[in-house]
């Protein structure tokens, strides 16, 4: 009779090669595993390091009396320089509109934005800068940008905030920084609406 079964020339038998593959997938099953538990690993330490450690700069304000006391209200909105000569632009968002409408920046000098939202969370990009952030309601936004070139951009609302959410929108005009000082010297707060 003869066998259906391959001879191995070397005599060790059809099971080896078996037991060879099988101990490589053992091991490479392993090793994959580890990888696994330890990319597991990182994401908790990492949630829980974030939710222990919140982001410096964060700053609270109480919306219950934003408009009453504070750096937000009504007549401290929009474009101020201050002592030490930075510009500043204060902003509250609420539904669905920007208070001031219209805010006033100088052309390439750095600009620090100070905002924040009364009700819902909104956020706002500039045209076609890089000046983007999120106004959260009990927090206050700040990032400092400057503008390139003069003109008149849209900041319209970029999070959906209900159903006006498409109207809400104001515009920055960036002017030439000799006409923005000019212009700053008149009036204490600087805005394209008229009050």
């Amino acid at each position: 009779m003869t066998s259906s079964k391959p001879v191995d020339p070397h005599g060790d038998g059809p099971h080896a090669s078996e037991a060879v593959a099988n101990s490589a997938e053992h091991r490479w099953a392993i090793i994959v595993g580890l990888i696994i538990l330890s990319l597991i690993a990182m994401m908790v330490f990492t949630g829980v390091y974030w939710s222990s450690m919140p982001p410096s700069r964060v700053e609270t304000i109480d919306v219950k009396t934003l408009h009453l006391k504070g750096e937000f209200v009504e007549n401290n909105l929009g474009t101020s320089i201050e002592k030490d000569g930075r510009v500043i632009v204060r902003l509250i968002a609420q539904q669905y509109s920007f208070s001031p409408q219209c805010i006033v920046v100088p052309a390439g000098i750095s600009v620090t934005f100070r905002g924040t939202s009364t009700d819902a969370i909104h956020g706002f990009v500039v045209g076609r800068t890089n000046a983007n952030t999120m106004l959260i309601p009990g927090f206050v936004s700040t990032f400092t940008t400057s503008f390139p070139k003069t003109g008149e951009q849209l900041m319209p609302c970029h999070e959906y905030c209900g159903t006006g959410h498409e109207a809400m929108w104001a515009k920055v005009q960036v002017i030439p920084p000799d006409e923005f000082f000019a212009k700053a010297k008149a009036a204490e707060r600087l805005s394209c609406v008229s009050r």
